[in-house]
């Protein structure tokens, strides 16, 4: 991909939590907060008990889990504590420097093109 393409890329972030997790309740509105703060990203609230085919092998075990990705690469994909702060230099952190962080799992792109498949267009936030 060429620097032009790489800089026009569309930048996902997905929030992967469950409805019966309180702590992603109580994240949902930091989430939304930071939706409306990046209009230039495209943020999704993803249900993965909703979505199990999406999902794939993919097992998420802590919640709230976030993936953060541009065009078709997937940068971030683990737990995140539900901090402001924290979520606030994440996003910033892989803006400045896109760069896929070390022990992503294998499938975390196909997972993302699941998801970008039918998934993340219907969850936005």
């Amino acid at each position: 991909m060429d620097s032009t393409a790489s800089e026009q890329a569309t930048w996902w972030v997905a929030c992967l939590c469950a409805a019966w997790c309180g702590v992603c309740r109580d994240w949902q509105p930091l989430f939304a907060e930071q939706a409306a703060s990046h209009p230039d990203m495209r943020f999704a609230w993803v249900d993965v008990e909703d979505e199990d085919d999406a999902m794939g092998e993919v097992d998420i075990e802590t919640f709230p889990t976030l993936l953060v990705a541009r065009g078709a690469e997937v940068l971030y994909l683990a737990p995140i504590p539900p901090s402001a702060t924290q979520f606030k230099r994440l996003l910033a952190g892989l803006q400045a420097q896109p760069v896929a962080a070390p022990g992503l799992p294998d499938d975390a792109n196909a997972l993302l093109r699941r998801l970008q498949a039918d998934v993340l267009p219907r969850t936005l936030v």
